[in-house]
């Protein structure tokens, strides 16, 4: 297997899990299900073990958070913090996707930048590696947005468009980017001027 075979492999896997996720929100949820989430994390932290937890928000959640916990709406809406976020499967390098963890692995051993705890790396050599990681998953996260939305999967399972949002906790603001990068502007229309008044 080349290279480019094991990256398109790993690619495709993400973005076929993501479908597989999408298919499986409960039916009885799907009309109050206003934005689907790309949780993107690192097990330990490590950018050599990045996930994505496909996810989502609902309106009922919306109402329950501007009951209790927030007075502002377009807060309650459109920042993470205040989101369903536990329960949700993981795609990647975790235990839970031992196919993606294959992958991943093949495919950043491939292209050198796999490296073990014990090798002796520089550590800007270690850092470098660590950026390209996290980099090349986001491009992959935001692939596997794009297609959602491209081939019409994302409107068929929920029967109208949505936006779905990309976020990193550990990269406040890096999910207006990711966000812009993986849907037409007239699909996030409100969470980009959510958070431009932020």
């Amino acid at each position: 297997m080349g290279d480019e075979a094991r990256a398109a492999g790993f690619r495709d896997h993400v973005l076929k899990e993501a479908v597989r996720i999408l298919d499986s929100f409960p039916e009885v949820l799907r009309p109050e299900i206003y934005v689907v989430s790309f949780r993107i994390w690192r097990v330990g932290q490590d950018p050599r073990y990045p996930y994505v937890a496909v996810g989502y928000n609902t309106e009922s959640e919306v109402r329950r958070v501007l009951e209790q916990e927030c007075s502002y709406e377009g807060t309650a809406r459109w920042e993470y913090a205040y989101w369903l976020l536990e329960g949700f499967e993981m795609v990647g390098h975790v235990p839970e996707d031992p196919v993606g963890s294959a992958l991943h692995l093949a495919e950043a051993r491939a292209e050198g930048l796999w490296y073990e705890d014990e090798d002796a790396l520089a550590e800007d050599e270690r850092d470098a590696r660590d950026d390209e990681l996290v980099l090349r998953f986001d491009d992959i996260c935001i692939d596997a947005a794009r297609h959602l939305r491209a081939d019409g999967h994302l409107e068929r399972t929920l029967g109208r468009p949505a936006p779905i949002v990309l976020f990193d906790m550990d990269r406040p603001g890096w999910e207006a980017e990711a966000t812009e990068a993986a849907n037409p502007p007239e699909a996030i229309a409100d969470f980009v001027e959510h958070h431009s008044a932020l």
